[in-house]
């Protein structure tokens, strides 16, 4: 785990690693609950994804109006293919993104014990 090996079209292999991305979002103010009632059909989505090995939602036990996805993708490659997804483009984009106050992306490529070197 933390790399896949891809085929490329001259035949040679290539060895990428997952990606890990943690989007921080806070909501605005009276738009926690309707936020909170759209996210489980997102995560249903993505996880549905070819290339998505992980979707996951945490609220803030700290800060009620904030909460974290954890998502994890087969490659760079699978994480800007679910951007392009119908769903994303509608309950991210259509329907999340206007209710946040705050949006924060972190993308991280997986490093583990498997790592070429």
């Amino acid at each position: 785990m933390g790399y896949i090996t891809q085929k490329l079209r001259g035949g040679e292999i290539q060895t990428v690693p997952e990606l890990q991305v943690i989007a921080r979002h806070t909501t605005a103010d009276g738009e926690r609950d309707a936020v909170l009632a759209i996210l489980p059909k997102l995560i249903e989505a993505s996880r549905n994804e070819p290339g998505n090995l992980a979707f996951d939602a945490y609220t803030n036990i700290n800060d009620p109006r904030s909460y974290v996805l954890l998502e994890r993708y087969a490659s760079r490659a699978a994480f800007a293919a679910h951007r392009e997804t119908p769903h994303f483009k509608e309950l991210m984009l259509g329907q999340i993104l206007p209710k946040l106050a705050s949006r924060v992306i972190e993308q991280y490529d997986v490093v583990d014990e498997a790592t070429p070197t």
